[in-house]
């Protein structure tokens, strides 16, 4: 996730610098989106390869988009999981916001579905099982994806299944009920198409499940169970709901006990948790623990001899693109350089991009950041529960030594600054009634008495 490297460290950066646009290389174009593009990028310090999405504030606006993006990086800042594409980075200039990502080199379910790729009713079984843990975790972050489908199931190397793009995400906190008509038509689960007509309330972390079991259908049998457009109409989708679902013969019982618990059209009587779908007796013998730890082999290895995904994006890159991303280090140094002498001479720039551009309710992530945080903090707790068990037998030897209890015990502690992991330093006091014993120790919970 995120740790492709490449063997080539170009160049490092300070430790407290920002993450930019300048600390990547620019290999090839991937992919795009309703709202951005894709492209692998190498941070240029590591080596480390990554997906980097970005997305032109100018049409993020025109299209009334900018909410989601911010709320998509909001969300991602807080997701940590083996079966989702994690974030590492985000940061924004002028033109563009950027999301960099883990990168998976497997390709989208879409696209090996379109190359009619035959999946095995156990390799669909695994990703059902895999995204299951990945529902079940965003439903404890009380998170509800809203677009589970085969373009946003990405692949790794070894054919593991990853859910990606939480642009139209939303937070569902206790109690509450999603009311907006989101996602894919095709994917969208009934009550979200009820809600829309007031035939209900509102709807919540069921949807993701509906959506979870139509992209499990559609891997199987190649087509998806509802022949349901973005232009079919309220009445006909909910006719073709009350139709049902077609199952051909050559599917299993339990395989298709599995994916009808999941296209239930009722959320109350739908497979939508993790304890839910341990019952179902195709389920029996999985062992989840080992799936969390990507230790169950897919039976299907995407492709290792080339990327899976549509060379196009690379052309449309170099030559639609009006702004391509390899050039923009040369443009903003251009637009920078003529915009400064108009602001000194008090000339409009109203055509020119300006660091009054930069939003400031974006969010900057940074992963690498973070984690040196968390491990700081747990070496310190470590060293703090060492230092009190060696406190606590220091003091008993002391006591014992003297035949009488401690009358007085105080520690002073000089930390070190934030930016490095070394543990502070203690000095402590340990007084009896005739005389003190003085005791100094540092990180290893190695206490001297003299």
């Amino acid at each position: 996730m995120g740790n492709h490297q490449s063997g080539r460290v170009q160049r490092s950066f300070s430790e407290g610098e920002d993450v930019n646009f300048d600390h990547f290389q620019i290999l090839r174009a991937i992919g795009k989106g309703s709202f951005g593009k894709v492209c692998i990028v190498e941070k240029k310090d590591k080596g480390q390869m990554y997906a980097m999405k970005y997305m032109n504030k100018g049409q993020c606006v025109e299209r009334d988009a900018l909410r989601n993006v911010l709320r998509e990086v909001e969300i991602m800042a807080a997701l940590d999981h083996p079966f989702l594409v994690n974030m590492w980075f985000s940061f924004q200039d002028e033109e563009d916001l950027f999301i960099v990502s883990d990168l998976l080199l497997g390709g989208d379910l879409r696209y090996h579905v379109m190359h009619d790729v035959p999946f095995s009713e156990e390799c669909v079984k695994l990703y059902i099982c895999e995204l299951a843990l990945a529902l079940d975790y965003l439903q404890v972050m009380h998170v509800v994806h809203r677009d589970i489908k085969p373009d946003n199931i990405l692949l790794d190397e070894e054919g593991h299944a990853h859910l990606t793009d939480f642009n139209i995400a939303t937070v569902l906190e206790e109690g509450h009920l999603a009311t907006s008509m989101s996602g894919t038509k095709p994917y969208m689960a009934p009550e979200i198409f009820d809600c829309a007509a007031d035939l209900c309330v509102g709807y919540g972390f069921p949807v993701d499940w509906w959506s979870l079991g139509v992209c499990a259908y559609e891997c199987a049998r190649g087509v998806r169970p509802f022949d349901i457009h973005t232009a079919t109409n309220l009445s006909d989708v909910r006719s073709l709901f009350a139709a049902g679902v077609y199952y051909p013969s050559w599917m299993s019982r339990p395989f298709v006990d599995l994916l009808s618990r999941l296209l239930c059209s009722r959320p109350g009587a739908r497979i939508s948790s993790l304890s839910e779908l341990k019952k179902v007796p195709i389920m029996a013998d999985v062992d989840f623990d080992a799936v969390l730890h990507k230790k169950i082999k897919p039976t299907f290895t995407p492709p290792r001899d080339h990327l899976n995904c549509d060379p196009t994006h690379e052309l449309e890159e170099m030559i639609i693109e009006q702004r391509p991303l390899h050039k923009k280090k040369k443009r903003l140094a251009k637009q920078r350089s003529i915009r400064e002498p108009c602001v000194q001479d008090g000339l409009p720039t109203a055509d020119m991009p300006s660091p009054q551009l930069l939003l400031p309710n974006f969010i900057p992530f940074n992963r690498e950041r973070e984690m040196a945080r968390k491990e700081r903090e747990q070496k310190e707790q470590a060293w703090e529960q060492e230092l009190l068990q060696a406190m606590g037998e220091s003091g008993a030897q002391a006591e014992g030594a003297e035949g009488e209890s401690a009358q007085g015990l105080t520690r002073t502690c000089v930390r070190p600054p934030s930016s490095t992991a070394t543990p502070p330093l203690c000095t402590l006091q340990l007084k009896s009634k005739e005389e003190g014993y003085h005791l100094e120790g540092k990180a290893t919970g190695k206490l001297h008495v003299r």
